[in-house]
């Protein structure tokens, strides 16, 4: 008898790819949330899984099996009546990363994780399995342009996983990877994120301890050397490691041209000794690192020879929201970075600044995370715009406000006008859009930052520029 999934929060981009997963291994999967945007809504559309609005009771199919709860500050049973109902069901309730431990058992798990580079690195890595035709099962935490779909049960023997340090649920505050059981592990730089969770470096750097440890013993670690907590990290483990990094690690990168004829082209070298020479369009030093870190595993495991994998990097477009043009109809460059921590939006900055150096850098930026709005942190504003001729900064966002100590609009512009940024607060979307149109030239290079959706200037400010600046 078919087994049924209803999935409440199936709106979330690893809740949406999770369902996809269990409907491919044959469960009937229905799912529900208060809204749905762009570009979730469009994975859902395209995947023809159907998400009820807003969330109520009656969402639940009463012959249910399996209900998968999100991690959402409205998705407790105090404050949502679906939330409430499930509990009071009986049927089984889990969080979607213990449904991906549990699809991946027959599959040799490759985990992803670190600060930042995970969802791209998850992506490329997907990307480079099916170009060789290895038929990777994959998860991505985010919405890739390659491939073509955020998760996929392959033929193959290996499950690409983008891991998250984050907690699993409302009820579970382990770490969503700790679920995932490597038997490979990828770590992509770390830095000091999610201070509302970890507010120190020891807590934060604890559960990726955990991960490794769940490494089999004899299965070296792959790691990344550049980030500030990375060799932290690494100094205080004992196993085989095998690091990446664009100037150090046993997988490197040389002679570099950045932006040659619309692409950076590189060198890829192990222990001095040069393997392939590769090029792509994807921006900025990080997107280097990025390709290296998928270079050292499938290079180490074997799985891929040289000229393929230059083959599938001359292919990869990339994921949205990751440094993704928003625009190919004006002539005003416009990208989007995930701006959730200080080092992706220093990453996505200098990425930009380094691929359009003669553009004036125009930075549309929300205060989305925890983080980003936390007083604890304000001291990011002191340097993280550096580079940008003009900023905007949007209204914080205020979902869990009272949960952590949170800076206003205005403490977030004080310290911005003490560090001499050239800073504009921006606040209701029209207003918004008719100030940076106004501002708007055409030697400009717009960046949004932001892990919200920015009152929808991510869609108007570039059919604004298509109108005014067409290509």
């Amino acid at each position: 008898m078919e087994q049924k999934a209803h999935f409440i929060g199936l709106g979330g981009v690893g809740m949406s790819a999770t369902a996809k997963l269990l409907r491919d291994a044959g469960w009937a999967v229905t799912g529900s949330d208060e809204a749905v945007y762009p570009p979730i809504s469009i994975v859902l559309e395209k995947e023809k899984l159907e998400c009820r609005t807003p969330y109520a009771a009656s969402n639940i199919p009463p012959d249910v099996n399996l209900i998968v709860i999100g991690k959402n500050a409205k998705l407790v049973p105090e404050t949502n009546a679906e939330v409430a109902a499930a509990y009071q069901s009986g049927k089984r309730i889990a969080s979607f990363p213990e449904i991906l431990g549990e699809l991946s058992t027959s599959k040799a798990s490759v985990v992803v994780a670190g600060s930042y580079g995970k969802s791209s690195c998850s992506a490329l890595l997907a990307h480079i399995l099916q170009d060789a035709g290895l038929d990777p099962s994959f998860f991505i935490g985010a919405v890739p342009l390659t491939p073509s779909s955020p998760a996929q049960i392959g033929k193959g023997d290996l499950f690409v996983f983008e891991g998250d340090e984050y907690p699993s649920s409302n009820t579970d505050n382990r770490s969503k990877f700790l679920h995932l059981k490597p038997r490979h592990l990828l770590l992509t730089p770390l830095a000091h994120d999610h201070v509302n969770i970890f507010p120190t470096v020891n807590a934060y750097l604890s559960p990726f301890r955990q991960l490794v440890a769940l490494l089999p013993q004899e299965t070296p670690l792959i790691a990344a050397t550049s980030g500030p907590l990375s060799k932290q990290l690494l100094g205080s483990i004992k196993r085989p490691v095998i690091t990446y990094g664009v100037h150090e690690g046993d997988y490197r990168a040389a002679t570099i041209a950045y932006g040659e004829n619309d692409k950076t082209k590189f060198d890829i070298l192990h222990e001095g000794k040069t393997l392939c020479r590769v090029a792509t369009t994807q921006l900025g030093e990080h997107s280097i690192e990025n390709i290296l870190g998928c270079a050292a595993f499938v290079f180490a495991n074997k799985l891929v020879l040289p000229d393929a994998f230059a083959h599938a990097i001359d292919g990869f477009k990339g994921v949205m929201r990751r440094l993704d043009k928003k625009s190919e109809k004006t002539s005003i460059p416009i990208y989007e970075g995930f701006g959730s921590s200080y080092d992706k939006a220093r990453s996505a900055i200098a990425a930009v600044k380094r691929g359009f150096p003669k553009r004036n850098l125009v930075v549309v930026f929300e205060p989305h995370t925890f983080s980003w709005r936390s007083h604890d942190t304000l001291h990011w504003y002191d340097d993280v715009f550096e580079g940008a001729a003009r900023t905007y900064i949007y209204q914080p966002a205020s979902q869990g406000a009272g949960t952590h100590n949170q800076a206003s609009h205005a403490d977030i512009m004080a310290r911005l006008k003490a560090a001499n940024c050239n800073a504009v607060a921006i606040t209701a979307p029209d207003e918004a859009l008719k100030r940076i149109a106004s501002d708007l030239k055409a030697d400009d290079v717009v960046l949004f930052l932001t892990s919200g959706d920015l009152g929808g200037l991510i869609k108007t400010v570039p059919e604004f520029a298509e109108k005014q600046f067409p290509l």
